[in-house]
């Protein structure tokens, strides 16, 4: 046993099993070099700052003003970028190497171009008005003409049917209807009329609301404008419509007036006379081309400044979001006494304590400050943050441990063996070489395209694609490896391997009622043999193989999770949990699902026929009984005997021994026998910072044995739920199977049996559509859900706590866009 933990303290430590060993560490900085410190601090990206003004709100601390301006500078910054967009003009995403500017410079900088920039936004938005309402009367003096004219030289003709039709009747003397009066001309009647423009979505309101204003008294005329207008409110092309409005009256014309003003119409004056009408026209033609010739001036003078923005405008953002966030950064330390330095405390990687020092030494140098930096380490109390050094490909598994619980200080890592166990387990409910060939050329097109995605900005869905390119490289290889040995390829078989060892008897040997196959030869060297395929014991076969299979692999899961158990018991030095935990963990969990996992493999290498089912069933019930034709080898009874003993005494080995031996270290330590502070995990469960001493003095028998009691009862429990919920590896890899089999014959298949071309090619359709979206989204998507609970709750609860906080360093590299 010593032989072994001396090999075992002997081996090399893995970067990724442990988290980096962190430090408290405090920092006094004189005021005059703080902000390079800071800076410097940030482009090294090393340091986590404690919040030491935690108890202030965000306008009583000391630099809340530079926070201010640089929040002013990033609203003037996006002010730019929205009016860039707008042109339709490109910021330089890659401007050349510029010296850097100081930020007061900067912020005068800003303020000008934002005065300008609104400026010249506000004459253009005026020049715009006043274009488009000569637009506007250039269409209605063009349409209302046309209107005007038309019911002149219509009113001549009728008037004269009229006045005869009138005067015939001796008897009829009638005042003239509103109808009539328009058919006269005005300066006979009196009649009135008001021309203008509106939109053509509010023509019919308008007409309806003036119908029933007037009460029916004046007659509604109206044209399309012919061109669309620019709104100068939303910026968009809109139709209008020309409209006149004949009347009578003086009350009628306040009236429509004001059913205008309500309707957004505008009001436009057209004369009668013909040629004013034409002479007006030429004013405003004349008038509508100089406006043209200055807006386009003013557009240029506008996109030109824009540009020269837009060249800048990456790096002065880059620029104001690295100084809020060193302003924030000292907001979060402490003037000391005297107020001529800074105090700040921060959490720090052991093996960056170097590159922090030099990099404070460089900012005392390049400030010319005349008092150096002090940095020297505390001691603390509070638990350490968790940081692991992650590359593009071991990331992905991270984040996916990290996504159940962020590791605690120092515990064993999950993500080690999740980098080849989840991708394996996926590949098992999804062993198909055909399909894993589709995902591996997803993942290498992903691969090859990184450097250009990792800049863009992608959408929601993409963008955990592209995250996950990696994990899903490794899904499809050993999609391909499980399919391989599965022997299917879009369901269906290969010979890759060489022939099968098995044929048939006689000419029905796929008949349901006949012998079936008979093996001639040595077994197929590789996965299953393809003479499987469309025999009658085709299923039965498969589902016995990934039924068995999906126990082997959940049992050696879970037993790696218990063996992780134990190194992280050895790696804190608490001997009790690998006493009272470990140890009847490992004895209950293989008494009963480990000796399965041996009675499965014994049956493969024998070929025997016993009922395994009646043997775990009957060794609770009648563990004495003569097993008869189910015996495997010699001496199982007794050994049955010996493990279900063995199991039943390890229930109470976990549940008992633990709390008394707490409560008895505990009353010794405070009787003056031992000393020792005490490292168990039960007493490291709920620590906080400054209540250590006060945690460690309060003993809570009780609680401790109802923790011990739940955790015993779960793992009790969790050792028959868990192995059982691994048999969802065999029940997705069956339906993944089945699936790809009824699309197989039942769409392509069946298509290809007629003789006509387009029902061939929609078959084909129907097959690669069901292929992509079902097979390859939908049932990928599935795997890699059942693989996910399976790590978390089947794996991780074996050994993993999850309850630490991530490492989360002021670093510039890590601010994005939406800090701004």
């Amino acid at each position: 046993m010593e032989r072994m933990e001396k090999f075992i303290d002997n081996l090399p430590p893995m970067d990724l099993m442990r988290s980096e060993k962190m430090t408290l560490v405090q920092l006094i900085i004189p005021v005059e070099s703080a902000h390079r410190a800071i800076s410097y601090l940030g482009e090294l990206g090393l340091l986590q700052f404690r919040d030491l003004n935690a108890e202030k709100s965000p306008f009583q601390r000391t630099f809340v003003n530079q926070v201010k301006r640089c929040g002013e500078m990033s609203r003037k910054l996006r002010f730019f970028k929205d009016q860039i967009s707008k042109a339709g003009l490109l910021s330089s995403l890659h401007p050349v190497v510029e010296p850097d500017v100081e930020l007061e410079e900067l912020e005068i900088q800003l303020a000008e171009h934002e005065h300008e920039l609104i400026e010249m936004n506000s004459n253009s938005e005026k020049l715009r008005q006043t274009y488009n309402e000569l637009l506007e009367f250039k269409i209605v003096l063009q349409k209302a003409g046309g209107f005007l004219v038309s019911s002149n030289n219509h009113a001549v003709d009728e008037e004269r049917e009229l006045s005869e039709n009138v005067y015939s009747n001796d008897g009829y003397v009638e005042t003239a209807s509103l109808l009539e009066q328009e058919m006269r001309p005005a300066d006979q009647s009196g009649l009135r009329f008001i021309s203008g423009i509106i939109c053509k979505s509010k023509a019919l309101r308008f007409e309806r609301m003036l119908f029933r204003a007037t009460r029916g008294n004046m007659l509604f005329n109206h044209a399309p404008a012919g061109e669309e207008i620019m709104d100068p409110v939303s910026a968009e092309m809109v139709e209008k419509t020309v409209f006149v409005v004949f009347f009578s009256g003086e009350q009628a014309k306040t009236k429509i007036l004001k059913i205008c003003e309500a309707f957004g119409a505008n009001c436009y004056p057209v004369p009668d006379d013909i040629s004013k009408q034409r002479q007006i026209t030429r004013e405003v033609l004349s008038r509508l081309s100089e406006l043209e010739t200055t807006l386009d001036a003013g557009i240029r003078h506008r996109n030109k400044a824009l540009t020269s923005v837009g060249y800048h405008l990456t790096h002065w953002m880059s620029m104001v979001r690295r100084e809020k966030a060193v302003y924030d950064t000292l907001n979060m330390l402490n003037f000391d006494v005297t107020k001529k330095c800074l105090v700040g405390e921060g959490w720090c990687p052991i093996f960056a304590k170097a590159q922090i020092q030099e990099a404070l030494q460089r900012a005392t140098f390049d400030s010319n400050s005349q008092v150096g930096i002090i940095f020297h380490v505390m001691d603390a109390v509070e638990s350490p943050p968790t940081y692991f050094r992650t590359n593009r490909f071991t990331n992905a598994y991270q984040e996916i441990v990290d996504a159940y619980g962020v590791a605690r200080y120092q515990e064993s890592n999950p993500a080690v063996y999740t980098v080849i166990t989840f991708p394996f387990l996926f590949a098992v409910m999804f062993g198909d070489w055909g399909h894993g060939i589709c995902l591996l050329l997803g993942a290498l097109v992903l691969i090859a395209r990184e450097s250009r995605l990792s800049t863009q900005k992608l959408g929601s869905f993409m963008e955990m694609l592209f995250g996950g390119r990696y994990v899903l490289l490794l899904m499809s290889l050993f999609s391909i490896y499980c399919g391989l040995i599965y022997n299917e390829f879009f369901s269906v078989p290969f010979h890759i391997f060489g022939g099968s060892a098995y044929k048939c008897r006689d000419a029905t040997c796929r008949d349901a009622q006949s012998a079936g196959l008979i093996k001639f030869r040595d077994p197929y060297p590789f996965g299953v043999d393809p003479s499987w395929r469309g025999s009658r014991s085709e299923l039965p076969f498969l589902n016995s193989l990934k039924m068995k299979m999906s126990i082997l692999l959940g049992v050696a899961q879970m037993n790696l999770g218990i063996i992780l158990s134990y190194f992280n018991a050895r790696f804190f030095r608490n001997s009790l949990d690998i006493r009272y935990q470990f140890v009847p963990q490992m004895i209950f969990l293989n008494s009963l699902f480990g000796y399965l996992s041996l009675l499965i493999i014994i049956k493969w290498c024998t070929g025997s026929q016993a009922d395994l089912y009646h043997v775990m069933i009957y060794m609770f019930l009648s563990p004495t009984d003569d097993l008869g034709d189910n015996e495997l080898f010699w001496g199982q009874r007794p050994l049955q005997i010996v493990l279900l003993l063995l199991a039943l005494v390890a229930v109470p080995w976990m549940l008992f021994p633990k709390p008394f031996i707490l409560k008895k270290l505990h009353s010794e330590r405070f009787q003056g026998r031992t000393y020792g502070m005490l490292g168990t995990s039960e007493f490291d469960l709920d620590v906080e910072p400054d209540s250590a001493r006060q945690h460690h003095e309060e003993f809570n028998f009780s609680e401790v044995f109802v923790h011990q009691m739940i955790h015993s009862i779960e793992f009790v429990l969790g050792a028959v739920s868990n192995t059982a919920s691994y048999l969802r590896l065999w029940a997705l890899s069956l339906a993944h199977s089945e699936l790809s089999t009824v699309f197989y014959e039942k769409v392509l298949l069946l298509a290809w049996g007629y003789d006509n071309i387009v029902i061939r090619l929609v078959g084909l359709a129907v097959f690669a559509f069901a292929t992509a979206f079902i097979l390859l989204m939908m049932e990928t998507l599935s795997a890699f859900l059942h693989a996910l609970r399976l790590h978390w709750v089947e794996f991780q609860n074996k050994f993993y706590h999850g309850d630490g906080y991530k490492f989360k360093p002021f670093a510039f590299a890590l601010i994005t866009e939406d800090d701004d």
